[in-house]
Parts: C-alpha cells; sequence; structure tokens
C-alpha cells in the first residue's frame, strides 16, 4: 500500500492545485483564529468545491462547539472532521455523530506514555493523528504546526502492532523519508514544513515533500 499524504493549512487555490496535482490525496483546512493558516468559511467553501473529487477535505478544529460544527458541515461539507484540541473520547463521539464525517483525533507527543494515550480513543475517532508536544513554556504555541519534530520512537508499539496512524509534527521534505522508515507511518501529514513564510505555503516545496513521502515503499 502506497504511503498517503495531507497538506494541511490550506489557503489559496494554487496551493491547492499544486497539491493534488502531485498526488496529495487529502488536504487540510484550519478554522482556528490563532493559526496563521486560519481561513474563513467563504474561502474554505470555494477551496473545499475546487478540491472535491480530486482530494479528500478535512476541517481542522480546536475544541470546537456545537454551532461551529454545524456551520462548518454545513456550508463547507469537508469530507472529514480533524480535532486538535483537548476533546475527551465522549466529545469525539458526540462530534462525529453530530457532524456526520469520519474524525481524525490529534494527540500530542513527547513520550511513548503520550502515544498510548491515543487507545482510548480506539473505536470512537477514525483515524489516530501523532503530532509534537508544543514545549512547555511556550506560550506563542499552536495546537499544531509548529514545526517540531517529537521523538519517532515514542511510536515504536504503534508500529510493533501495526496499529494505523497518521504521523505529523515537523515533517519537511529531508526527514519525511526517515520519519516514514522510523515509525512504519504509511500516512503522513505536513503544514509548516512546506511553507517560506507561516501561512504561507510554497508550491515547489509541496511538490517535493508529495514526492519524496510517495517514493517510500
Amino acid at each position: 500500500m502506497g504511503i498517503k499524504v495531507k497538506i494541511c493549512g490550506l489557503r489559496t487555490a494554487e496551493a491547492l492545485d499544486a497539491a493534488i496535482d502531485v498526488g496529495a490525496d487529502y488536504f487540510g483546512l484550519v478554522f482556528y483564529e490563532r493559526s496563521p493558516r486560519n481561513v474563513g468559511i467563504a474561502a474554505a467553501r470555494d477551496l473545499a468545491a475546487q478540491g472535491r473529487g480530486r482530494a479528500r477535505s478535512v476541517a481542522l478544529l480546536v475544541d470546537p462547539g456545537d454551532d461551529t460544527i454545524k456551520r462548518v458541515v454545513g456550508e463547507v461539507e469537508p469530507d472529514m472532521i480533524q480535532l486538535h484540541g483537548q476533546e475527551t473520547p465522549e466529545r469525539v463521539a458526540e462530534i462525529g455523530k453530530l457532524a456526520g464525517r469520519p474524525v481524525i483525533k490529534a494527540i500530542r507527543v513527547a513520550s511513548e506514555e503520550d502515544a498510548q494515550c491515543s487507545m482510548a480513543y480506539d473505536g470512537i475517532a477514525d483515524m489516530v493523528l501523532f503530532d509534537s508536544l508544543p514545549a512547555e513554556g511556550d506560550a506563542s504555541a499552536l495546537p499544531g504546526g509548529n514545526g517540531v519534530p517529537f521523538d519517532w520512537q515514542a511510536l515504536r508499539d504503534m508500529s510493533r502492532n501495526k496499529r494505523q496512524f497518521i504521523l505529523s509534527g515537523g515533517l519537511t521534505c529531508e526527514n519525511v523519508q526517515q520519519a516514514i522508515a522510523a515509525t512504519g507511518a504509511t500516512f503522513v501529514d505536513v503544514s509548516s514544513g512546506v511553507e517560506s513564510t507561516p501561512g504561507n505555503k510554497d508550491t515547489r516545496l509541496i511538490q517535493r515533500f508529495v514526492a519524496a513521502a510517495k517514493s517510500v515503499g
């Protein structure tokens, strides 16, 4: 099975086309005001429509309320929801039912114990994504997209037990192949690693990243 790739935090039609044209399987639209990748409902609706039938759209939300979920689902019509906050297994189940979409739950990792926490979402979230835990005391850190990798050895049990997951956190064109080899990941997610400046995607980096990931296996 080939490596699946998600390019997250897309904000322009040019970047979306660049991602899909070189084989990205998923694209992420961020709804989080503090993020430089935040996209409004109207722009997200246009991007989701542009990519529909070509790749799967993912709406990234952080501890969303029910009204937010209903609006994003109703107006943007994403294929999937990604939860990147402190959502409990119970809340993830509620959101999945309310959205009527598959749900990805992000788990922030600094140690093997953090990765084990993902098991609480088994049978609830449709996929689990492992991302970096922000540096302690870093008030400017975002829930995701901080561009810092974690110790991939924290996922050794996941790989050994053949558990499916999405690998994120500090991936770049230069390290994605090493990351896949170290973790056994079959699905990778990148955001800041294909940007020229925060929030601004570089089409050449997108092309290089997708090519590097897809060349594995």
